[in-house]
Order: C-alpha cells, then structure tokens, then sequence
C-alpha cells in the first residue's frame, strides 16, 4: 500500500515486534534448512477435519490487495468449499472487524506495529499470520519524462527551484503534491512541512486516479510529483522514479507531525482473528501459507484492472498457470 492506512512504527510496542520478525524469520529459516517445500500444517492442539463455513476477507482499496483477495477467495472456494464474504474495508476498519469478529483475515497490512501491540499482544483478539512475500516501499515519485528533463529533481533538496512547475488550480501559489486515497494515512504533509519544501497536498481521490494522473503526466509531458508504492502494477508499465528522502532509521516517524525521514520498507504480513484461526478452519491454514511474489501480485492486478476480468476470471488465469506455487499452500491432508 502507501502508509496505506496507519502504517508507522509504534515504538511502545518496539520489544514485541523485534520478537515477532525474528520468530517469522527463525521459521522460515528452518523450513528452508530441511528442504521442505510442504504446506504448513495447522498448528498442534488445533482441530482437525473442520469443514471451512463461511470466511470473510477484509479487501482494502487498492489494486495488489485486490489481487490477493480474489485468489485467495477462489481457493478457499474452489479447493476447500468455502463459502467467502468480501467486505470491502479501509485498513483500520478491517482491524475494527477482526476486533468485533465481523471479519476474519486480513491479507496485507503495512505496519500497523501500534495495532499490533493492541490487538495482538495485549487483548490477544488477533494473530499474525506470516508474511505475504511482498516487498512494500512507499515514497514520493515523478514520471520519467521529468527526470530526463531535468536530472537534479531526484535530489528533494532541489524540489523548491522546480516547485513553480507543478502549481494548479488547488494548489495555488504552492506546488501540488498529489496523494491517493484520502483513507491512506500518510506523512506527506508533515515532509513537506518540515523539510522546508514549497508545496501542499492535493488528494487525487482514489488510487484509479492517481494512476491516472501518473499515466496522463507521462503521456502529456505535464509536471507531476506524487506519493506512490510497489508492489503495483503500473511500475510495469511506466517506470516511474523514486525520489530518495532523509534515510529512514527506526523511530524517525515516531512522532506524525515531526517526521523528516523517508518511508519504512516493508515485508507485508497477514493477520487472522483468533477464534477463526484457533477453530482449525482450513482457510487460516492457506491464508497462513500464502506467499507469492510482487510480480505474482502485479499480474493478477493488472488483469483486473487493466483487462477488466472479474476477480474469479484473474485469479483463475493464475491459478492455472501456478500450480506448484499454490499447491504448497493448501493444508497438509
């Protein structure tokens, strides 16, 4: 995503994430020393045989979460006779759903340590379920045409000199900064704040349209800066340029309305609802295995925005030709 939702660090609950990432990564390093490329199982002491029922997913807004839904939906149905209800929820109302028990899993969450520490470690109402596979990075990025023309606009310290190009109506004396989805909580007011930098947020209203406004900047040769991420699969298409701010270290977002470093990358995980998990239903398990790549997401999401197929139709085209990848997830029989 993005901070897509609230993605900064909560420092107060730094312990238990360190403990969390090195247990994820402890895990995965002794899968791969045996070898072994068979699905997890569902955990000792967890029920066995329990038919699936109903799963619902939270699907967040935007495409790459899009693409996981939909294949883990078509799974969970196809495979493991779910039933499957998709609510379409920004990232802290998921979390409200797995907090109220309307919601069972989440599928990609940034961050989000002070939720985690709340829900996870302290009521124990919510699980993590591993890791996507993902590589999330969020930043500020212009279309190429702008960085050939003018090759110092990379350097952020630089952005004032060029700042008189990107002004427009809603900007007004300022250069326009334009950011996505108003739901996507993001640092960028503060940067520009506190790096001294000639320029205001503009909310292009939803992540289609900030596609869009990249894609026309591109086409038209017009001025643009804006907040954006990868995975996503528009970074097939355009390679838009990355502009590196202040070097992120842990704890330089600490506090919103003082930051001045760059966006934390990110390895994206999944969350489950406990009692969902702790039930033995076989869709926590997939969920669980779940990994795939940025390119894997990035087809799926390209196809369903881009070729207009329906969420089943993608996930199909990718399902069958991934077999061996999504045959390690399903559980173990």
């Amino acid at each position: 995503m993005v901070t897509f939702g609230s993605r900064r660090p909560f420092l107060d609950g730094w312990p238990a994430r360190l403990v969390r990432k090195a247990a994820a990564v402890l895990g995965l390093a002794a899968l791969a020393g045996c070898g072994s490329t068979a699905a997890i199982s569902a955990p000792p002491g967890v029920p066995h045989g329990v038919a699936c029922g109903t799963v619902t997913i939270a699907n967040n807004p935007w495409a790459g979460y899009a693409a996981n839904t939909a294949v883990m939906a078509y799974l969970m149905k196809q495979k493991l006779g779910c039933k499957v209800v998709v609510k379409d929820l920004t990232e802290t109302d998921s979390w409200t759903g797995i907090v109220d028990g309307s919601v069972d899993v989440i599928l990609e969450t940034w961050g989000h340590d002070d939720l985690k520490k709340k829900y996870i470690d302290d009521q124990k109402v919510a699980v993590e379920l591993g890791l996507t596979g993902n590589k999330g990075i969020i930043g500020w990025y212009l279309p190429p045409w702008m960085v050939k023309k003018y090759p110092d606009i990379t350097n952020w310290k630089n952005l004032n000199k060029y700042a008189h190009l990107f002004r427009t109506a809603k900007s007004g004396e300022k250069g326009q900064f334009l950011d996505g989805d108003p739901s996507f909580v993001t640092n960028d007011a503060a940067l520009i704040k506190n790096l001294g930098l000639d320029f205001t947020v503009v909310y292009a209203g939803s992540e289609d349209k900030l596609i869009a406004a990249f894609r026309k900047a591109e086409s038209d040769r017009t001025a643009l800066i804006g907040y954006f991420y990868e995975p996503q699969w528009l970074l097939s298409e355009i390679k838009l340029v990355h502009i590196p701010l202040p070097l992120y270290k842990p704890g330089c977002d600490a506090d919103p309305e003082k930051v001045a470093c760059d966006y934390q990358p990110y390895d994206l995980d999944k969350i489950g609802r406990s009692a969902f998990v702790n039930s033995g239903n076989p869709a926590a398990t997939l969920v669980r295995n779940f990994q795939w790549t940025n390119a894997d997401q990035n087809a799926v999401a390209r196809d369903m925005t881009e070729q207009k197929l329906s969420a089943d139709a993608a996930a199909k085209r990718w399902v069958d030709a991934h077999a061996s990848t999504w045959q390690k997830w399903l559980p173990a029989s």
